[in-house]
């Protein structure tokens, strides 16, 4: 851009120089070759400077009629990387997804645009991310192409192949890392194989049926919201461990695996662990909660925004063998919602989901936000107005 300015710059000039040039002509004959010479010149500064710094820039500048053609193949690729049949991911060297192609997308069971800008490792069980963050790294510096075997969080009992290579895109200054994932038994899920066409029809002989699962979630949501509505207007007593007591038996089997219970705010203390074996139950129950970040993060009145696929596996703490609690626990997904009235928080609920349970979706995160606001005006029902 600077080079193109100051060869406007230095042409310009020479267009004035030009213009004096042919005032001079009016000049007395005796002068005559004094302009001439100078013209001479100005003809050697032309072909001599001018002309290669004009090829130089254009050589440097695409036409219009180029750039159209390569903008024109950059879609072409796009459409072509949506489109291939196998799940394709690009990511930088710390495995951030950048694209995802459809395909990747019905593999991993990622919602759609929700991937890019997370890590891919998030995807797989705990035991294979340092492994698979290790191979990308390689793979991004040059030590030439990998491949390696993982297991999904979604389908942790199907191994699957992932090839890396790397790409240098072009004006990029790092390399781009391209994992191709298949199934290491060459068959594509069943929700995948309907979508690509490659289910016959012994699989599903009455045809496609439509999809009803999300009215059929939200029906799910409603009669969860019901139960608990019910359950907490029900209870006898308003004494803060019947009440999340209760509201953790509404939430434990239908909607968490775990349900985790903490009351108190400055200082949580667990009153309540649901989980699906007694030795799990009873290594979380016996955990401080003050040594769970997201619990402390919730106390002082955090977001409770779900949190999928969490890459921190430190995030709740340690068990008493001090391995981490999500790993140990095979948590997928999770969601720690502080239960908070009037700017005062009465404890924490933390609800994990784990192996291939679907995560929690952002109206589930919304319904819990309803539910949580509910249950702290059970905790805590405060001053009733009556007639006198």
């Amino acid at each position: 851009m600077v080079q193109a300015e100051e060869f406007g710059e230095e042409l310009v000039d020479f267009v004035r120089r030009v213009a004096e040039l042919k005032a001079a002509r009016s000049v007395p004959s005796d002068d005559l070759p004094t302009v001439l010479d100078a013209a001479i010149f100005e003809l050697d500064h032309v072909a001599d400077q001018l002309w290669p710094w004009y090829e130089r820039l254009s050589s440097t500048v695409p036409s219009a009629a180029g750039g159209q053609r390569e903008r024109q193949d950059q879609q072409l690729l796009r459409m072509i990387f949506q489109q291939l049949p196998l799940p394709v991911a690009l990511t930088d060297r710390e495995t951030v997804v950048r694209r995802l192609n459809s395909a990747a997308t019905a593999f991993t069971g990622a919602r759609a645009g929700y991937a890019t800008g997370r890590p891919l490792t998030g995807f797989l069980v705990h035991a294979d991310r340092a492994a698979f963050r290790s191979q990308v790294a390689a793979v991004a510096r040059g030590d030439g192409d990998r491949s390696l075997t993982v297991r999904l969080q979604q389908r942790p009992s199907l191994p699957v192949h992932a090839t890396l290579t790397a790409l240098r895109p072009n004006g990029e200054p790092r390399a781009t890392v391209v994992v191709l994932l298949q199934p290491a038994d060459l068959r594509l899920p069943p929700h995948q194989a309907e979508q690509t066409g490659q289910a016959g029809h012994a699989e599903n002989p009455a045809g496609v049926l439509p999809d009803l699962s999300e009215a059929t979630r939200h029906a799910a949501l409603l009669d969860l919201l019901d139960t608990m509505t019910s359950t907490l207007l029900t209870t006898p007593s308003h004494d803060r461990h019947t009440v999340l007591e209760r509201a953790a038996g509404v939430l434990h089997g239908r909607f968490a695996d775990w349900v985790i219970a903490d009351t108190g705010g400055a200082r949580p203390a667990r009153t309540t662990v649901l989980g699906p074996s007694g030795a799990e139950t009873a290594a979380v129950a016996a955990q401080d909660p003050a040594d769970c970040p997201l619990v402390v993060e919730a106390a002082r009145g955090g977001s409770p925004a779900p949190r999928v696929r969490p890459d921190d596996p430190d995030a709740f703490g340690h068990d008493a063998t001090g391995a981490p609690v999500l790993v140990r626990a095979n948590v997928t997904s999770l969601l720690c919602v502080p239960l908070a009235r009037d700017g005062v928080v009465h404890g924490v609920l933390t609800l994990f989901r784990s192996g291939a349970r679907p995560a929690f979706s952002m109206a589930e995160a919304q319904t819990m936000d309803m539910m949580s606001r509910h249950i702290a005006l059970a905790m805590d029902p405060g001053p009733v107005l009556g007639l006198s």
